[in-house]
């Protein structure tokens, strides 16, 4: 065999696969091993091939396990018939027959007084390779089964490079070109390989066409060939912190940071900033000059409104902020985490937000439950000026992870 058109064909394909080439040919041993075995050895023999890359050859070799007599059971030909009815017996009711020894094989184990006659420092458990005779000329089926053999191989060590490649890109933001829509479900060109963005995982507002380039949250890396190995979204609440961090200089040296998020995809989010210095101001951080910052990040979710608000441990003053744009005359603490919340005539409307938005997002930022009432009529209760945070929400702490709740829900998917 010519070893440089092997070597060549090996390194083109790992570069085209971006794998190992030693998976490569390891795949192709494999190959060989099985087509040899199917041509000329017995179905109950592990045979190995190996490549010798300074001659061109390829040597077979036969692999048996040593092993020690208290570790298998020995059953002789007259015992066959029994043992197999014993076995059949076991496996039908369940019962002992992951108690039994393995049975053992002269194809495939060698005991151990006979190994250390080969190798006297060889162990129970180590495998020993006994050479076989060469062969070069396969029938049309066993070199089909080989063909099949080394495909399904480096198809799976491709998909393990991704997996581990993607692996590292896990809660980071990734460019793709939309490829193609089914079921309702998005699939998205990633370079090497292809993610997919559920219906519930996508903003309800955006209109996808195929060639088009966005960017995307990785949200799941999944080692499970039955299911989609790269799960993206856009409307996760740290999709929003990861495009901030993007904008924002101060984050990536630690002087602001993103304290809490939660959004209602494609309509309106509120991100909840602190400052760690004293003269930087967390929201003017945020925003940018001219609004340019915050505009950068509503233009990538499809013009979003987003409302940056200034966090405080003060639970008063964060309600109070949360609320923004309205301006809040008080707050009132109540007990079970509730708070009244009185603000000018004026400032109802924007306070409550359409259909109940505003205070709704300030309830989730917040953890409280929030009931917006009149400056003019604080007695009466305003419709949809109550909002409560459920014990389940759409906010992350960004510290702390995401919603293992929503991240779960969509990795079952």
């Amino acid at each position: 065999m010519d070893t440089k058109s092997l070597t060549a064909a090996i390194n083109q394909i790992a570069s085209e696969k971006g794998i190992s080439p030693d998976k490569v040919l390891a795949a192709v041993e494999v190959a060989i091993a099985v087509a040899y075995k199917r041509e000329y050895r017995k179905k109950t023999e592990v045979i190995r091939a190996k490549f010798d890359l300074t001659t061109g050859g390829m040597n077979f070799f036969q692999v048996k396990t040593v092993v020690s007599p208290d570790e298998v059971r020995v059953v002789n030909d007259a015992e066959q018939g029994e043992y197999e009815e014993e076995k059949g017996t076991a496996l039908a009711e369940n019962s002992e027959d992951e108690s039994l020894l393995p049975r053992y094989n002269s194809d495939k184990h060698i005991f151990l007084e006979e190994a250390k006659k080969i190798k006297p420092d060889t162990v129970p458990g180590e495998e020993m390779d006994f050479p076989l005779e060469s062969h070069d000329d396969f029938g049309r089926i066993a070199a089909q089964t080989a063909k099949q053999v080394v495909l399904q191989s480096i198809r799976e060590a491709e998909r393990k490079s991704i997996q581990q490649e993607f692996v590292g890109k896990e809660s980071e933001v990734v460019s793709g070109i939309i490829q193609r829509f089914e079921r309702g479900n998005v699939y998205v060109d990633l370079g090497r390989a292809v993610g997919i963005m559920f219906p519930n995982e996508s903003i309800p507002s955006e209109h996808y066409r195929v060639g088009q380039r966005m960017k995307f949250f990785v949200l799941a890396v999944q080692d499970d060939p039955r299911r989609p190995g790269i799960v993206l979204s856009r409307a996760h609440p740290k999709f929003i912190v990861k495009l901030f961090e993007t904008e924002i200089p101060e984050m990536a040296e630690g002087v602001v940071e993103i304290k809490n998020v939660t959004r209602e995809p494609g309509s309106r989010a509120k991100v909840a900033v602190a400052s760690n210095n004293e003269s930087v101001d967390p929201v003017g951080s945020a925003v940018g000059q001219r609004g340019m910052r915050v505009m950068a990040v509503t233009n990538e979710l499809g013009n979003e409104k987003v409302d940056i608000v200034e966090w405080s441990e003060d639970p008063e003053n964060f309600i109070a902020s949360s609320l923004s744009p309205a301006k809040v005359k008080s707050v009132e603490l109540l007990a079970r985490r509730e708070a009244r919340v009185i603000v000018a005539e004026d400032q109802l409307s924007l306070a409550i937000g359409k259909g109940g938005q505003n205070v709704r997002l300030a309830a989730k930022l917040t953890g409280w439950k929030i009931d917006v009432r009149s400056q003019s009529n604080p007695d009466e209760v305003q419709e949809g000026g109550v909002a409560t945070a459920p014990a389940s929400t759409e906010t992350v702490t960004p510290h702390e992870g995401s919603s293992e709740t929503t991240e779960n829900k969509n990795v079952k998917e």
